[in-house]
């Protein structure tokens, strides 16, 4: 049986990524509980200088090196030259405000252990902070038309969408170019999808998914713009700016003045608490306004 078939396009949930720290490295996985405020502990963590201000790849791409592990209860975190950083899901210090670009939220500081971790890696005094669950970070109404959108740590809403045809579209031109060709982890979605065409995930309104326990309704109301992270090499944190220079040849956003975009910021409209899984069928009609 078709899911929707009136629908103007159809396709599947091909691969699903959780960022436990934000800027850090991802974890890719065959399912995530859908929250309110995106997959269940994405960005539920954020790495802040001395001063409470959150740090990112754009400052210190040494964080791409950072894996996190989800692990029982625990999350447990390697990086190059280092010994592997536990750190208990449940359980938390002390209180903390912490900045994460305009707004300043109560936080909790994972200890003096993490701190000495992450200092030791990057460099700089850094500190281990886990978002606060009783408070209410909301998406720029703006956008969401309205609607109340809770996120944690990270950039603005709760999830990005992408498609794996934006990507080989990306990779067709960096080829043709004379570059390698670059993995859509670059470009840190939580779902990717597949069966779309190139940028479908621009120009479609609710997104629907076939979960088992009912449908969920993910709603795109943001482009993405980009800042220098996608050029830099997850594997090895070294930066080249072939992926930025090639975006800006096509991928000028009249929508947010010029500004160069890749994958589309979603809201939960339904389905908090449902599984999200890879292989879901997705459906969706155009949006045209």
């Amino acid at each position: 049986m078709s899911f929707h078939p009136d629908s103007d396009l159809s396709g599947t949930i091909a691969r699903l990524f959780v960022y436990p720290v934000k800027s850090c490295a991802g974890i890719e996985v065959q399912q995530a509980v859908l929250t309110d405020t995106g997959l269940d502990l994405d960005r539920a963590w954020m790495v802040v200088d001395a001063e409470g201000m959150f740090v990112t790849q754009r400052t210190l791409p040494r964080m791409a090196l950072i894996r996190p592990q989800l692990k029982g209860d625990e999350m447990v975190l390697r990086a190059p030259g280092m010994l592997a950083l536990h750190v208990a899901i449940d359980a938390v210090e002390a209180p903390a405000k912490v900045t994460v670009w305009r707004d300043t939220v109560p936080a909790w500081d994972m200890g003096a252990v993490a701190a000495q971790w992450f200092t030791d890696f990057l460099g700089q005094p850094c500190r281990l902070v886990r978002f606060d669950p009783e408070y209410r970070r909301l998406s720029s109404m703006e956008w969401t038309g309205g609607v109340e959108a809770p996120n944690q740590f990270s950039d603005g809403f709760p999830l990005l969408l992408a498609s794996q045809a934006s990507m080989d579209e990306l990779n067709v031109r960096l080829q043709a170019a004379g570059h390698a060709a670059a993995g859509i982890e670059r470009f840190r979605p939580n779902v990717v999808l597949a069966g779309v065409d190139a940028h479908d995930e621009d120009r479609v309104d609710l997104v629907r998914v076939d979960a088992q326990e009912g449908e969920i309704h993910l709603q795109p109301v943001k482009p993405c713009s980009r800042c220098p992270i996608p050029d830099i090499d997850p594997a090895t944190a070294e930066s080249n700016p072939s992926v930025g220079d090639t975006l800006r040849t096509y991928r000028k956003d009249q929508r947010l003045d010029g500004a160069i975009t890749f994958g589309m910021n979603a809201i939960v409209r339904q389905g908090a608490g449902q599984m999200l899984r890879v292989g879901q069928r997705v459906a969706a009609n155009l949006r045209f306004d």
